[in-house]
């Protein structure tokens, strides 16, 4: 696992974008598919006027249905709480839930959240369920699940250090992710460090069509002219 030299400072300027912003200035810099990288369908952010969360994945697997042989309780796990604790931080905990019926219950709960919280982590992601929405929300820490259940049930860590999968985004440990209201966005490494300035470019792109739409005399002359000004009047890689 490598932050590939992504300081604190970095983190914390990306942390004030949106995340359809970073979103657009991944594209700008053409390093990947434009169709990867992020979280889609199903999974939905719970607490959506909470501020955009930046940090690096810890990923474990999950079950639910059926008891653990170990018989441990759903937090009970040592050796994954000293994983997440030997992880870059600030991390986002990301568990894909295996069971056949995902999110029959909950292992992520306000005492998971508070652990968490208190290991430098700053948000669950997990194509399973969460519970105890109102404690957590409270906390500041941020969820993006597929369902809520009432139960923990036999809520269980299976194994952990392996590729997740959660709402279509393939996850390893390590990676770099930024979530908002909208989801969640993988930020590729090499280039996390170059984001905040294309963002930026992005977000004044965006102001000048926005004074363009708004313009008492907009037209679809105007507009034309817009779109077709060369490509390097618009962008900035």
């Amino acid at each position: 696992m490598t932050n590939h030299g992504v300081t604190r400072d970095t983190l914390e300027r990306l942390a004030q974008f949106d995340t359809c912003t970073l979103s657009n200035a991944v594209e700008r810099l053409n390093v990947r598919p434009r169709n990867e990288g992020f979280t889609c369908g199903s999974m939905v952010c719970r607490f959506p006027f909470l501020r955009p969360v930046v940090g690096y994945a810890v990923t474990a697997r999950i079950r639910s249905y059926s008891p653990p042989v170990s018989r441990r309780c759903y937090y009970e796990n040592m050796e994954w709480w000293q994983y997440v604790a030997a992880s870059p931080a600030p991390r986002i905990v990301v568990l894909q839930d295996c069971d056949e019926r995902p999110g029959f219950g909950a292992l992520f709960g306000e005492i998971h959240a508070r652990i968490c919280r208190a290991l430098d982590c700053v948000a669950c992601i997990t194509n399973g369920s969460v519970r105890d929405l109102d404690g957590i929300e409270a906390l500041g820490f941020q969820l993006y699940s597929g369902s809520v259940s009432v139960s923990h049930a036999y809520a269980h860590v299976i194994e952990f250090g392996h590729a997740a999968e959660v709402g279509g985004l393939r996850i390893v440990s390590g990676d770099l992710l930024h979530g908002d209201r909208h989801g969640v966005l993988s930020l590729p490494g090499p280039v996390a460090a170059d984001l905040p300035a294309v963002a930026e470019h992005v977000l004044s792109d965006d102001r000048e069509m926005f004074e363009l739409c708004d313009a008492a005399d907009f037209s679809l002359a105007r507009l034309r002219e817009k779109i077709q000004q060369p490509a390097e009047a618009r962008r900035c890689y």
